[in-house]
């Protein structure tokens, strides 16, 4: 992995680190000299990232949505690093329902993990990043689209932009720099999950695949590139902005 060191000596927190796009940066982060905390709700598979990441990365065991388990993700990196300079709040999950369908657990599961698990990530996180510390926000294209079936999971991704925007607000005394990232379809495992029978996953990315100019699913890895880039130097005057990395779907 060809790398020219952007993150050398920075602290990072990644939320849901352990498959997808969460390990591809986290993969990134340590290749480019940064040390990474991962986080995941399931203790085997965060052993699993932790050990394929090697002795620059610490897993702590936790869900976004327990305010207790992210006061025990902090307490630990205070414990061991004393200080945090990237959060990339990644954790999400993604369920889909026709509105008539909509069920109050299927909204309530989506908004307590992805708007409130990034809400008090960050703000848990604030006491241990320093000035001109950055945070970048996982979105996604649905935020700005209008897909059948995906209204709530869709306006968990257009709150999460907004809270970039507002935070970028809150945080300017401080030189944080706050950046939404919104992906198009990416070849994940999760993406995969979605579909069913492995002919299912195929028909739904093919059908993907037909929105997108690049002709293309992305890879995990060129979201972690577009990450490294609001997480480092080189984006130090981008704040309060939404970087879409999606094949042109959400633009054209």
């Amino acid at each position: 992995m060809a790398t020219s060191q952007k993150l050398t000596g920075k602290i990072a927190l990644i939320t849901g680190g352990t498959a997808g796009i969460g390990l591809a940066t986290a993969q990134r982060f340590v290749a480019e000299g940064a040390y990474v905390f991962i986080t995941g709700r399931r203790q085997a598979e965060l052993d699993a990232a932790v050990q394929q990441l090697g002795n620059q990365a610490f897993g702590v065991q936790g869900d976004v949505s327990s305010l207790a388990d992210l006061d025990r993700v902090m307490a630990t990196i205070k414990e061991q690093k004393g200080r945090l300079d990237v959060v990339f709040a990644n954790a999400g999950i993604a369920e889909f329902l026709p509105v008539d369908a909509i069920t109050e657990d299927h909204y309530d599961r989506q908004f307590d993990i992805n708007v409130k698990g990034i809400v008090f990530t960050v703000q848990k996180a604030l006491p241990l990043l320093p000035n001109g510390a950055a945070i970048i926000v996982m979105s996604s294209i649905v935020g700005s689209k209008g897909f059948g079936g995906d209204s709530i999971y869709s306006a968990t991704k257009a709150a999460i932009r907004s809270l970039a925007r507002t935070w970028t607000s809150d945080l300017k005394a401080r030189k944080i720099r706050v950046n939404a990232i919104s992906p198009g379809p990416i070849e994940t495992p999760g993406l995969n999950s979605l579909a069913g029978t492995p002919e299912q996953a195929a028909q739904f990315k093919a059908q993907m695949v037909r929105g997108v100019p690049l002709g293309r699913l992305g890879e995990a890895d060129e979201i972690a590139k577009a990450v490294v880039f609001l997480a480092s130097n080189d984006s130090s005057y981008v704040t309060g902005a939404e970087l879409f990395v999606d094949g042109g779907m959400a633009q054209v």
